[in-house]
C-alpha cells in the first residue's frame, strides 16, 4: 500500500521545488506536490493573495485523493498555514483527516512574526533584499531583472497571503503533528511548541542544521521521518506499508 503525501509550497514556490523529494521518495510514499495559481503549469491563472483562497484552491485539487484517508500533509513555511487550514476544511466537510501533519519552517499558526514592515509592501530593492535574507533563491535569479519581473508578483502575493492571515482560535483536532525547524532559522522552540495548541496528540519537534530553507539538502532525512512516522501509525493498526 502506498500513502499519498501532499506537499504544500512555500512562498514563491512551485511544485518543481519538491522534485528532489519526489525522486528520493522511498517505497510506500507517493509524494504529490501541489501547484498554486500563477506559477509553473498554472502560470496563466490569476494569483491569489489570501491564504483562505489558496486553501480553497488546494482543497479542490486534493479532495478526490483523500477520500480513503490514506494520506498525510507536508507544508513548508506558507505551506504550514495552508496545511492547517486545509485540515480544518477537510474536517468541516466531514472527510477523512490526514494521518499526520508535517509542518516545516514555521511556528504555530497563532505566531505573528514582527520583523519590520510587511514584506509585500517593501520597495523593489528592499523586497529583493528580504528574499536574499531568507535564502533559498539563487543570486543569479535575484540579479536577473527579467526573472525578478516574473517572480516578484508571485512572491508579493504569497507574502501578502501570509502577512494578512489572522489566526482564529478553535478546538484542536485529533491529527498528530511533527514540526521541523532549521536551528539557525528565526523560529524559536517556543513558537514551534505553539503547534501543540492545535492538536490533541503529543507534538514532535525535529531540528536540522541550517536556516529557513534547511529542507533542501535533507530530503532523504525528512522523507525518512515521514516514512517512519507513517509506518508506526500503520503498525499501531496492525498494518504495515509494503
Amino acid at each position: 500500500m502506498q500513502t499519498n503525501v501532499i506537499f504544500l509550497p512555500f512562498a514563491g514556490g512551485s511544485k518543481h521545488a519538491y522534485t528532489g523529494f519526489v525522486k528520493a521518495a522511498p517505497r510506500g510514499l507517493n509524494i504529490i506536490p501541489v501547484e498554486l495559481p500563477g506559477r509553473g503549469i498554472r502560470y496563466k491563472d490569476d494569483l491569489l493573495d489570501d491564504v483562505h483562497a489558496l486553501t480553497e484552491d488546494v482543497f479542490a485539487q486534493v479532495k478526490d485523493l483523500i477520500k480513503d484517508g490514506n494520506y498525510a500533509v507536508f507544508g513548508h513555511s506558507m505551506g504550514t498555514l495552508i496545511g492547517f487550514l486545509l485540515t480544518k476544511k477537510i474536517l468541516a466537510a466531514q472527510m477523512p483527516p490526514p494521518m499526520h501533519l508535517f509542518m516545516s519552517g514555521r511556528g504555530g499558526p497563532a505566531v505573528i512574526y514582527n520583523d519590520g514592515p510587511p514584506a509585500y509592501l517593501l520597495s523593489k530593492e528592499k523586497f529583493i533584499d528580504k528574499i536574499r535574507e531568507l535564502g533559498g533563491s539563487p543570486e543569479e535569479i535575484l540579479q536577473d531583472e527579467n526573472m525578478m519581473n516574473f517572480f516578484e508578483p508571485i512572491l508579493r502575493a504569497d507574502f501578502k497571503a501570509v502577512g494578512t492571515y489572522s489566526h482564529q482560535p478553535s478546538d484542536p483536532f485529533d491529527v498528530p503533528v511533527t514540526v521541523m525547524l532549521g536551528i539557525n532559522d528565526k523560529t524559536t522552540m517556543e513558537q514551534a511548541m505553539l503547534w501543540q495548541n492545535e492538536t490533541t496528540k503529543p507534538l514532535v519537534v525535529k531540528k536540522f542544521p541550517g536556516k529557513h530553507f534547511f529542507l533542501f539538502g535533507y530530503e532523504e532525512n525528512i522523507l525518512h521521518i515521514i516514512s517512519d512516522t507513517i509506518n508506526k501509525l500503520y503498525n499501531e493498526n496492525r498494518i504495515v506499508i509494503p
